[in-house]
């Protein structure tokens, strides 16, 4: 028999593979799934984009052949546009813009442009899977940097020892964070992230997929705005979130030329790139008005603050947090000492209510779990019944205890 590499076979499960199984389980017994599980927006893309699309898939027959894997220019001169308008940041089209078929691939492939085996990259602890998955797809070692609450869940920098450091050649890093939903409160971080990257000569990749979902008043930077930061990160980002865009796998990669061109080159001998029709619609995404965005915006607010309130009132701690579409919740203080996947687990099969289980993302993820916030507004209240039904019991149990 015929096996699969070693590196593929250094990964587990994929996380969503798993909860896509629970949830399959649930179905099966004809229960009421609330998926509260994976981040894929539930409303549409806005109507303008989609009748962008149908016009020019319908109108432009030259859209449907091959594009340019970099991207065409017109997509790429209107991120620099975007980029200046929203960050002040000036980016040379030709050479800082780089499509993407989603930031997942990118950051994936770039990864695999960069790493060699026995390279070391610094991965945040609990992060997005992507992170590890793709530096050992690539034959590198992770090095766990630790998220804690009582560090903001900022990375300490300052405990990654000399002889990791001189192995190391990536940093990644995300704010607003999945999974933590923590955010960068001014650029003070940011500006130490740039001196240690120039001090250990570090590539910082800076995956800004959440920039544009943000609450009461926070508004989320760009790495890119530090000065010296071209010099040493690469930005993603994503029309998943902001534009409702996540089936249509569309994203974008800037940064410095030389930075940027070992990811076109690997990207042009594994893909085609973004289908033109799906960059022309982008364009439009970012060049039409944003009064989309803000609606959606609204919807995760009011989802937020409903389901936030009502976990607090049933007992369940949850903080409100001030950026992406997450709820990144401590284990209920009755569930305290049960694992997160076994946790996760129980709830399904008890309630239909699927979440993900905070081990997913990484070893210090365990003891909580993150709820997305993408079920229609009225599954809130379904949830917060069956939640208080659930855990009332040990609840009552424990304060008899007590």
């Amino acid at each position: 028999m015929v096996h699969c590499s070693e590196n593929l076979n250094r990964l587990p499960p994929y996380l969503f593979s798993a909860i896509n199984v629970l949830k399959k389980t649930a179905y099966e017994k004809k229960l009421d799934v609330i998926d509260l599980g994976m981040g894929n927006p539930d409303m549409p893309t806005p109507k303008h984009i989609v009748e962008r699309l149908c016009e020019t898939v319908r109108e432009h027959p030259r859209t449907h052949r091959y594009p340019q894997a970099k991207g065409i220019p017109k997509f790429r001169k209107t991120v620099a546009e975007w980029y200046e308008k929203r960050f002040g940041i000036k980016l040379d089209p030709e050479y800082e813009v780089l499509a993407l078929i989603g930031s997942k691939e990118g950051v994936g492939h770039l990864a695999m442009s960069y790493l060699n085996p026995g390279e070391v990259a610094l991965v945040p602890n609990p992060s997005y899977p992507v992170y590890y998955n793709s530096t050992i797809l690539a034959g590198g070692e992770v090095y766990d940097l630790p998220l804690l609450k009582e560090n903001d869940y900022l990375p300490d920098l300052t405990k990654i020892s000399t002889p990791i450091l001189k192995r190391a050649k990536i940093l990644f890093l995300n704010y607003p964070n999945n999974p933590t939903t923590a955010v960068i409160e001014d650029l003070g971080f940011l500006k130490e992230v740039v001196k240690f990257a120039k001090k250990y000569d570090l590539l910082v990749v800076y995956d800004n997929a959440y920039c544009e979902i943000t609450f009461d008043g926070y508004i989320a930077p760009s790495f890119l705005q530090v000065p010296g930061a071209k010099d040493v990160g690469i930005e993603f980002y994503s029309f998943s979130k902001t534009y409702n865009m996540a089936g249509w796998r569309v994203g974008f990669a800037v940064g410095n030329a030389d930075l940027l061109a070992p990811l076109e080159k690997f990207k042009s001998f594994i893909d085609y790139g973004v289908p033109m029709f799906i960059q022309l619609s982008a364009v439009l995404a970012l060049i039409g008005s944003q009064e989309c965005i803000k609606e959606t915006v609204e919807v995760y607010r009011r989802r937020r603050d409903k389901f936030v309130a009502g976990l607090n009132k049933i007992g369940w701690r949850v903080d409100k947090p001030k950026g992406t579409f997450y709820l990144w919740a401590p284990l209920p203080e009755s569930y305290k000492h049960t694992g997160s996947l076994e946790f996760a687990e129980l709830l399904i099969q008890k309630t239909g209510i699927a979440l993900t289980p905070g081990i997913g993302y990484g070893t210090y993820g365990e003891g909580y779990v993150r709820m997305a916030l993408v079920t229609h507004d009225n599954r809130f209240h379904d949830a917060l019944l069956r939640l208080k039904k659930f855990l009332q019991p040990r609840m009552a149990a424990d304060k008899s205890r007590g």
